[in-house]
This record gives structure tokens, sequence and C-alpha cells, in this order.
């Protein structure tokens, strides 16, 4: 991560422009569990039609300021310009920097497959059906399925980075063009999805998670989402390997209120995994369970009104909870309090779902809130908890 550090400087005082760069606001960190002032800041910078924050805090004796992790932008160079400008205007004697900047950038050849999240919320629209497999892994089954249908639009979702990297080069050589590639977690990802636009999703070989049975794909919450997506006649397809996790899928669709189940043992795909390969000649068994979707379902809303009532900051900072609220549907976390003055300030919060929490800086300026860069994804686990955060900031 780009940082400097420096010693010998002059005061910071904001807001100040330098070299086109304009630092808006310098906040400082309150403990608000010991109510004491601390020695690291907050920087507020807009720069390019971007707006980041930057760390200063103490090193030994002498001063570093970095990247805010949770605010990174890109390209990098744009912090960078950042935080030489600052050090030359402050006046800093450089003890270390990796900041010099670089004049050109590689363009991945794959960047047009692989997305977002944002991409799905805001700007994702296609007339095509839509299918989707989740946990690709070596991408053998996506590309197959992907190459014998290019009218239909595939979206597929991983987590595992080498397995993404895979695929992408795999989609750049065999000129595939209608599949997008997303690094989400697949239990919250179909909340992005209209209604009644997907004919298939695809959950081959799911990691069980015998032990953490919690980190299973298949939940009732999934099933509901996969129905409300799928059109009539659209499936779900489970293929595993693992009794167990059949057992447990099998369990959840058979308490529906309604559907169509099919159940295969041991049945052959034109397309297999490698992995796949190895178990049938190990003579082990696989399952497959696939869900029919019987009725079309509502249209479902992502706007969401994500603004705050007026927050009294001084107040704030003596009542603020110090301790996480984790309640079934969601988590908020109240990590860190940075002030400006009496009236305004930075909060860092972690909100949203349990399993994929979003870190977040609150930014309050005269008592008017507002999430700095940009408002949290519209998913229901951030939607439950954005309102119980403006509850607990009253």
């Amino acid at each position: 991560m780009p940082h400097i550090v420096f010693n010998n400087y002059e005061d910071i005082k904001t807001p100040f422009e330098k070299n086109g760069v304009l630092f808006n606001f310098c906040a400082q960190s309150y403990n608000f569990t010991d109510k004491e002032r601390r020695t690291e800041y907050k920087i507020g910078v807009s720069y390019e039609n971007k707006e980041f924050l930057l760390t200063l805090k103490n090193k030994n004796e002498d001063k570093m300021l970095k990247a805010d992790k949770i605010t990174r932008v890109t390209p990098v160079t744009i912090v960078k310009d950042a935080l030489n400008s600052f050090i030359q205007k402050v006046e800093g004697n450089i003890v270390f920097s990796n900041t010099n900047s670089f004049t050109a950038l590689k363009i991945q050849p794959q960047k047009e497959y692989l997305k977002e999240i944002d991409y799905f919320v805001n700007e994702f629209q296609t007339t095509k059906e839509i299918q989707i497999e989740i946990g690709f892994g070596s991408g053998r089954h996506l590309l197959y399925q992907a190459k014998n249908n290019p009218d239909v639009q595939f979206i597929g979702l991983e987590i595992h980075t080498p397995s993404i990297e895979q695929l992408l080069k795999q989609l750049k050589i065999q000129n595939i063009t209608n599949v997008l590639v997303v690094n989400y977690d697949a239990r919250l990802f179909m909340e992005f999805i209209n209604s009644n636009k997907v004919g298939k999703i695809f959950v081959h070989f799911p990691v069980p998670w015998d032990k953490k049975p919690h980190r299973r794909i298949y939940s009732n919450a999934f099933i509901d989402e996969a129905l409300r997506v799928l059109k009539p006649s659209g499936t779900l397809e489970l293929r595993t390997d693992s009794r167990k996790y059949f057992d447990f899928c099998v369990g959840l669709l058979t308490n529906l209120n309604s559907g169509k189940i099919t159940i295969d043992i041991n049945k052959d795909l034109q397309v297999s995994s490698k992995y796949e390969d190895r178990w049938k000649k190990q003579g082990k068994h696989i399952y497959d369970v696939v869900l029919e979707a019987q009725k079309e379902d509502e249209d479902i809303n992502l706007k969401h009104d994500f603004s705050f009532d007026e927050i009294d900051l001084e107040k704030l900072v003596k009542n603020i909870p110090s301790k996480p609220m984790v309640e079934e549907d969601f988590v908020i976390n109240i990590e860190e309090v940075f002030t400006i003055d009496k009236d305004s300030g930075l909060i860092q919060v972690t909100i949203g779902s349990f399993n994929r929490p979003l870190s977040k800086y609150i930014y309050i300026e005269n008592k008017k809130a507002r999430y700095f860069q940009g408002n949290p994804l519209p998913t229901s686990a951030n939607i439950k908890a954005h309102e119980r955060l403006k509850e607990i900031l009253k």
C-alpha cells in the first residue's frame, strides 16, 4: 500500500489545495470507550472526480501518511498524487516513500468479462435468458454451457481468485462473449437480479461445510430468492458428492409449500469436472436434486432512501454504543469516531449481512450526515441495518 513516512512538517490546516488535489478536512480519532483523543487522523480528499480518505498516524518518532483501506480508489496513481501533494504542502521531510508515480497502466484484456457488484445494481440489462453458475471452480461446466448456448447470458459467481483468473483466460482464448464474472457471495447476489428472468441456476459441488452449516449456500432464504428470480419452469440444480449435504438440501426443498423436485443418483452429464471424474473412478456416488419453479413472482424494488436525520455529534460521542449489535438478519458495529469540530466528523461503521459485512464511513458536516463515497448496496441486510443505525444515531 502506498505510504510516506516523514517528519519536520508544518501544522496541518484544512481545507487546502495542492496540485489540483483538494484536502477538505482533517478528522481526529476519538476513543469513545475511554473518552479520550487519539493521535490518528482521517484526511478527506477530492481528486479526479473521486473522494477518498488518507490516514495520518504516528510511526515511532515520525508520522506516516497512507491510503485508507476502506475508501480505496483506482488507479493507485490517484492516491499517490494525493500523498505526494500533501507532503509538498506541509513541507515534510521524507524518511521513506513508495509513491513514485508510473505513467502507464496495464489494462487487463479480461476486464470486459469481470464486473463489480455495483454493475449488476446500476447498469446490468439484457433481453436474453439469464443462467447463473455458483462456485464455477475450474470453469469447465460454465465454459461448455456458454459455448453451446450463445443466446443465453451466463453469470458466473466465484470467490476463489485463481479460479476466476483461470476462467477469464479461457473466455478470452475461446472467444466466448456471453459470460460475466463476479467475485461475490451468492447468498446475497440474487437480490440484484430481477424477478422471473433466470432459466437455470447451477450449484455444482458446493463446499458441504458440515462443521459450519451456517456457511452453506443452501438455506431457506437462498431457495426463496432463487424461486423469485427463476421464471416459470426455470430450475435450481444441485449436484454434490456429499450425502450429508444432499440430505440437508432435500430436507429444505421438501418443506416448501409448493414446487416440483427431481432426484437422480450418478446421472451422466455432457460435461463433468476433473474432480467428478476422479470420484466416479473411486466408486463415489454423485447426487442431483433439481427444483423447478412453478409460478411468477412480483418484481422487487432496489431503490431505498439511505438518508439520515440530523446527528448531534457532540452528544453522540458521549452515548455511542461500544458493543456490536448482532441480529438474525444483520449486524451493526460502530468501530470508531473521528471529529472535525463539535458538529462535524466521521463515524466508521460495519453493517449489513453477518456473512459479508460492509465497512463504511458516515460523514457529518454541520450535523447533516451522508455515507462517504456513496450509499451501501441496497441489500435487505443493508437496508435493515441502516434503518436500525438511524435509530441509534438519533
